[in-house]
């Protein structure tokens, strides 16, 4: 697209507009027209080369230059100082390892979670509080949109062609959270990656859907992960014996466990043993003679689904659980201190790696 020299009228917009929709790089919204002018903008926040190339999807032969995450960012809304999140994020969700195993492809129709730590938060305004997963925050928002806008541009993958998804869910136009830092009783997501205290970071988890847990009704810690854990392992989710397990504690809840000593690895522990479902409820579900679910078997990896024996021996009572191990349970604190609220992040299984990280490099 090219810029006007002369003055552009309302009309002028509104066809740029349309053209951005006519061919095809809109995710059904409208975007901001990406003048050269804007897109400039972006680049001066990066000393990374336009014509460098982030990441290539082999199986799609594609990649995604800066410049084209700029422009994608542009028509995103995002302001030109979010840039370098953008490409953090786009790294965080790449070292993830799910879109070179067809995450964006997939059936189930999922997409990252991207979770913003570190100093950026306040001076670009991302929300960590209150209605976090909600509108009306233009950085959580912006972001969260420019990853869809690069997937389905850079890399090709839109509804109806690349991307197979059956249903979708709405966290696939935009999903962008941030850590609650100052109100959380624990470390930040990023020190638990393995990032020093006070560096920003984009951490990225494929994500299938977003469940609440509305606890308002007790104070005991144990039965406030207990329903936590009821969630985690919900049968509707399963697409294999073991999957990896987000959960965004509000504040409220998390200072009442913290309150009662616990700490977020013994949140980890308690809903790793926890979460899952009988053996009996299993089968009734029709779950028992799937492939993909399984006895626990000590010492077999959850990849090795061909060594690892049925549920047929296992007791109707017995507990199968659903999350392999206490790292496999990511928490993160977010949202108001005002309400018993928590969601649980179910994510597609296990890609090759833990959740993806990146330091936002501005």
């Amino acid at each position: 697209m090219t810029e006007q020299q002369t003055a552009l009228t309302a009309e002028d917009l509104v066809a740029a507009i349309e053209q951005c929709f006519e061919n095809g790089w809109t995710d059904g919204l409208p975007v901001v027209p990406p003048i050269p002018s804007l897109v400039n903008r972006f680049l001066e926040h990066t000393d990374h080369s336009p014509t460098d190339v982030i990441w290539t999807m082999k199986q799609v032969k594609r990649g995604c230059t800066v410049q084209a995450a700029a422009i994608n960012a542009a028509m995103a809304g995002c302001k030109p100082e979010h840039f370098p999140v953008v490409l953090a994020a786009l790294e965080a969700t790449v070292d993830e390892g799910w879109p070179g195993l067809g995450g964006w492809q997939s059936t189930t129709g999922g997409g990252p979670l991207l979770i913003v730590n570190g100093p950026v938060r306040e001076p670009l305004g991302f929300n960590a509080k209150g209605n976090v997963f909600g509108p009306g925050f233009r950085a959580n928002a912006t972001v969260g949109r420019a990853m869809r806008l690069i997937i389905m541009n850079a890399y090709g993958v839109k509804p109806h062609a690349l991307d197979q998804a059956t249903q979708g869910f709405p966290g696939k136009f935009s999903l962008c959270i941030a850590e609650n830092e100052e109100e959380s009783p624990w470390e930040p997501l990023s020190v638990t990656l393995g990032h020093d205290a006070g560096v920003s970071t984009v951490s990225a988890l494929h994500t299938r859907s977003t469940e609440h847990i509305d606890n308002r009704n007790t104070g005991d810690p144990a039965s406030i992960l207990n329903d936590i854990a009821d969630t985690c392992g919900r049968i509707g989710a399963m697409t294999r014996r073991f999957r990896r397990v987000g959960v965004v504690i509000g504040p409220e809840h998390a200072q009442l466990l913290a309150k009662h000593g616990m700490s977020k690895q013994d949140v980890r522990e308690h809903l790793a043993e926890h979460s899952g479902r009988t053996a009996g409820a299993l089968r009734a579900a029709g779950r028992g003679e799937m492939a993909a679910v399984f006895q626990n078997t000590p010492g077999v990896s959850a990849f090795d689904e061909e060594s690892v024996s049925g549920i047929d021996q296992v007791a109707d009572d017995d507990l199968v659980t659903s999350v392999r191990t206490p790292d496999d349970v990511i928490v993160v604190v977010a949202g108001a201190a005002n309400a018993g609220i928590s969601t649980v992040v179910q994510t597609l299984g296990f890609p090759t790696k833990t959740i993806g990280t990146a330091v936002i490099r501005s």
